[in-house]
C-alpha cells in the first residue's frame, strides 16, 4: 500500500528532504511513498536496465537508470525505470553521470505492484508524455500484459507474442512473452 502524506510543500521544499526508501514522489503537493520492490518487479526491472543498456550505452545511444528521480514541471517522480537518450542526459563537467535530473525521461518504465494504484502510475506516465517523453510501458505482472503509451495516440494493450515498441535508435527487440519470461529464473 502507499502511504500518502499531505503537506503544503512546494517542489522546492520536497526536493531538499532527505530521501527515503521505498522511494517517495511528489504529486499535485501530495508526498507519496511508493511500494517496496518484491521479486518479480526487481527481477523485470533489473533485466530491463540490462537489455536496455547492453544495446545502448557503448554506442551513447540511450541508458536506462533504475529508480531515478525526475523532477520537471510540478511532479518528482521515480520511474521504476527512466530512460533517456544519450544526447539528453545532463553530464557533469566532468563526464560524470549528475545527481540532479531535472527533466523527464525519454522513456520511462513502470512495473505495477499489487499493491499500487494502477491510475496513479499511469497519471505518472501520462505527465511524463505531456511533458516531452515519447514513450511509456506499464508493465502488469499479474495479467502478463505491457500497456504501451506514446504521444498523441491511444494506449495499446500488449500480450503474448506482440513485439514492443522501444526508442528510435535503440536496436532492442522484445515481445511481451519475452519480458515475462525473465520471471522464471529455475526449471
Amino acid at each position: 500500500m502507499s502511504t500518502v502524506i499531505t503537506q503544503s510543500l512546494t517542489l522546492e521544499e520536497f526536493l531538499k528532504l532527505p530521501e527515503t526508501k521505498p522511494a517517495s514522489v511528489y504529486i499535485n503537493g501530495e508526498i507519496i511513498q511508493k511500494p517496496m520492490p518484491k521479486g518479480k518487479h526487481s527481477r523485470l526491472q533489473l533485466r530491463l536496465c540490462n537489455s536496455i543498456n547492453d544495446v545502448a550505452e557503448s554506442l551513447h545511444i540511450a541508458y536506462a537508470f533504475p529508480e531515478l528521480r525526475c523532477s520537471f514541471g510540478i511532479r518528482s517522480i521515480v520511474p521504476d525505470v527512466a530512460v533517456f537518450n544519450w544526447s539528453r542526459i545532463p553530464f557533469a563537467a566532468d563526464g560524470e553521470a549528475p545527481n540532479d535530473f531535472l527533466l523527464p525521461p525519454d522513456w520511462t518504465i513502470e512495473i505495477l505492484s499489487p499493491e499500487q494504484s494502477s491510475n496513479r502510475v499511469t497519471g505518472n506516465i501520462l505527465y511524463c508524455l505531456d511533458h516531452g517523453c515519447q514513450l511509456g510501458w506499464l508493465i502488469d505482472p499479474e495479467d502478463r500484459s505491457i500497456l504501451v503509451f506514446r504521444p498523441n495516440q491511444q494506449p495499446e494493450l500488449l500480450q503474448g507474442d506482440e513485439r514492443l515498441p522501444v526508442l528510435s535508435g535503440i536496436d532492442l527487440e522484445l515481445t511481451v512473452a519475452q519480458v515475462f519470461g525473465w520471471l522464471k529464473m529455475s526449471s
